[in-house]
């Protein structure tokens, strides 16, 4: 039982060398991230390229939105001659990972004054690759260690991550500022090798194919020999549909709430972060300010926080340590507001920041080691990605309004919305408790 693990125990995880692992995969998949955002429009705007212009690569980003849509492909299809050598997860990690090296060197090699258009398909090209990377590396992660490690893979992923965001913000600035944007890029590209050597020292994990997926083929394809396009609709129907009736097969009813508590968890988070920035800028703190702390105590905070979370999970189980998650993100809002009314200071902002960073962390890593214990064996990378995308895209759109709120109400109103739009979680989380409860309750007692 996680509630019978000691400390010592539980932060001995971290030793293995499967979550170590994971350090390397979580800076390789974060890594192309701001080199085709905020640090790619840093690039353009110091080159003179139009804001107007540079408001239109932002839509590159739609690419990790829509990655559930190729993320069958990723889950079911061989690659010639790669898969036989490498297994299926590190022959497309593999595959994923010369994309986004050759596109950062196709960027580097472009001029943002006559070239324009190329830097946008080459930054178009870099974010595909390194979404189907995100399906992968999540896939692999799933099926490389028990649920109950999910939490320490997922906290050792979110450093590696936060590790690759400071090379490509910072550094990549340090580098541009020294030897232009073009060295910047070319030695980002290299950056990629961490990847790339990770994947080819790494061991294929197993993948097992559950009884249901069987029972899925066996009544698509019956026992008669099958003609072409039967053949064609069967593997259209497994790719595509069979992800989905095997999780609610599963699951039954509370699939419903399930994919709700994954639409809702991250809202109350997602959407006050939209304005976060602006509000440090509007109580006075300068940028220099802002950077310093934001770095420095939201970096080694978010990954503290992540680091408890894994411990969590292992120590006293997932579904608490998701209630405590949620609890934690709303909360930390309500911080936010008491800001908002006190007297600018930067030992309340450096506290307030290192509270939401923390508990922000706790949350991450344990909302991510929840969605790998919902995914499927069979169908690891395609459930996955529909979780991750289902757990951006509805906080994304109700994002969108945050600054409305803002102008109509001020700060004060806004964060207590914020934690308010957390309260749904915390109860989608009890009543899955309670419904789990009843479940076991029954299983001894039927």
């Amino acid at each position: 039982m996680a509630a019978e693990k000691s400390w010592r125990q539980a932060f001995s995880i971290y030793a293995q060398p499967r979550v170590l692992s994971m350090v390397f995969l979580g800076f390789s998949a974060g890594l192309p991230f701001l080199l085709v955002f905020s640090t790619l429009s840093a690039w353009l705007r110091d080159e003179g390229v139009a804001r107007s212009v540079i408001g239109f690569f932002s839509w590159v980003g739609v690419v990790y939105s829509i990655k559930v849509f190729w993320a069958p492909v990723v889950d079911r299809l061989p690659l010639p001659f790669l898969t036989r050598v490498l297994g299926k997860r590190r022959s497309w990690m593999l595959l994923a990972q010369l994309g986004i090296m050759i596109g950062l060197i196709g960027m580097a090699q472009s001029d943002s004054q006559t070239q324009l258009q190329q830097i946008a398909l080459f930054a178009v090209w870099v974010a595909f690759c390194s979404a189907t990377q995100d399906v992968v590396v999540d896939a692999y992660r799933i099926e490389a260690v028990d649920v109950e490690y999910q939490g320490a893979m997922a906290a050792t992923y979110v450093l590696g991550y936060r590790m690759a965001l400071l090379a490509t913000g910072a550094g990549a600035f340090y580098i541009a500022e020294y030897a232009g944007w073009h060295m910047a890029y070319l030695v980002m590209a290299a950056c990629m090798a961490v990847g790339l050597v990770t994947t080819l020292c790494l061991k294929e994990p197993t993948h097992r194919e559950s009884a249901t997926e069987h029972q899925l083929e066996s009544a698509s394809s019956g026992a008669k020999p099958l003609n072409f396009w039967r053949r064609f609709l069967v593997r259209i129907s497994d790719v595509v549909l069979s992800p989905f009736v095997e999780f609610f097969n599963r699951n039954g009813r509370l699939g419903l709430l399930i994919l709700m508590l994954i639409a809702l968890y991250k809202m109350s988070d997602i959407t006050m972060g939209v304005m976060a920035n602006p509000f440090y800028l509007d109580l006075g703190f300068s940028k220099k300010e802002i950077a310093e702390i934001s770095k420095v105590f939201g970096f080694f905070m978010t990954i503290a926080g992540a680091a408890v979370g894994g411990v969590l999970v292992l120590r006293y189980g997932l579904m608490r340590a998701l209630l405590l998650g949620a609890v934690l993100v709303a909360s930390t809002n309500l911080l936010f507001a008491i800001l908002a009314v006190s007297e600018p200071s930067l030992l309340l902002l450096a506290g307030v920041i290192s509270a939401d960073n923390l508990s922000g962390g706790i949350a991450t890593s344990v909302f991510i080691a929840y969605l790998s214990s919902m995914t499927s064996k069979a169908y690891t990378a395609t459930q996955y990605a529909l979780f991750s995308s289902l757990m951006t895209l509805p906080a994304q759109l109700l994002g969108g309004f945050s600054g409305i709120v803002v102008d109509s109400y001020g700060y004060y109103v806004f964060f207590i919305y914020a934690a308010t739009v957390g309260v749904p979680a915390i109860v989608l989380v009890l009543l899955l408790m309670r419904q789990q409860k009843r479940a076991i309750a029954y299983s001894r007692n039927p």
